[in-house]
């Protein structure tokens, strides 16, 4: 695994340019500008889409009779939620997948209460139709807001890089494209070919992260054993 700082150096010699040899050096704009396109290529990818390499498992124990939740709270390093990925894991209520703001006004205003449990993704929250009772295990993926690793600190994830040595998360080619259009770019230079290459490539990769289709694990009346896919909610021991 290489480091951002190695990553920049093969940019540089693709650009036919003089090596950064600190990117966070402040008397060097040359290293500045480094450092600024590999940030800003880090948060491109990060949001790009739900890559392999940030999705994590989050777990949400309801309490005090709330009926909203803060993901960041529940999940420091939340990002995103992965659609189609939340249920209750003691298997005593289902939890269906996120509403529309239709349905939402219609099942809070106009419609009695079901049995399912209802919510929304909204402000970073997650708000319930109606307060779920305590104790229930939320458990769900999303994707992190993580973006590179530090090398010198038990490669503890970070979300922005602080330091020649962070390792970035992401496939090193792509990450190496991603500078290299960036930088040209931002010296004026003609970017067209690297930046279809870097297009091409992003496609690829993240096509083939997402080869495996979804399990819906949300509520549903298909006959799941003739798709090949069972879900079993079990209780916690």
């Amino acid at each position: 695994m290489k480091s951002i700082l190695e990553i920049c150096q093969e940019v540089a010699d693709l650009a036919a340019t003089k090596r950064p040899q600190d990117l966070f050096n402040p008397a060097s704009q040359q290293d500045a500008i480094f450092l600024s396109t590999a940030k800003s290529a880090l948060d491109s990818l990060l949001r790009y889409g739900d890559w392999q390499e940030l999705t994590k498992e989050g777990i949400l124990r309801t309490s005090g009779k709330k009926d909203k939740y803060l993901m960041e709270e529940v999940c420091p390093d939340f990002y995103s939620i992965l659609n189609n990925t939340i249920y209750v894991k003691d298997g005593n209520e289902k939890l269906i997948g996120a509403i529309t703001p239709q349905d939402w006004m219609r099942e809070k205003y106009f419609n009695e209460a079901s049995s399912n449990t209802k919510f929304i993704i909204q402000n970073g929250m997650i708000k319930f139709l109606t307060p779920p009772a305590d104790g229930i295990k939320i458990v769900f993926q999303y994707r992190s807001d993580v973006v590179c690793l530090d090398a010198k600190n038990g490669y503890m994830e970070k979300s922005s890089i602080t330091q020649n040595t962070d390792i970035p998360v992401f496939d090193e080619y792509l990450v190496k494209l991603g500078i290299l259009w960036r930088w040209l770019k931002r010296n004026g230079m003609d970017y067209s070919e690297e930046y279809n290459e870097y297009e091409r490539e992003i496609k690829k990769k993240f096509a083939s992260s997402m080869a495996i289709k979804d399990i819906m694990l949300s509520a549903s009346n298909d006959d799941v054993a003739a798709k090949g896919v069972s879900i079993h909610v079990k209780t916690d021991k």
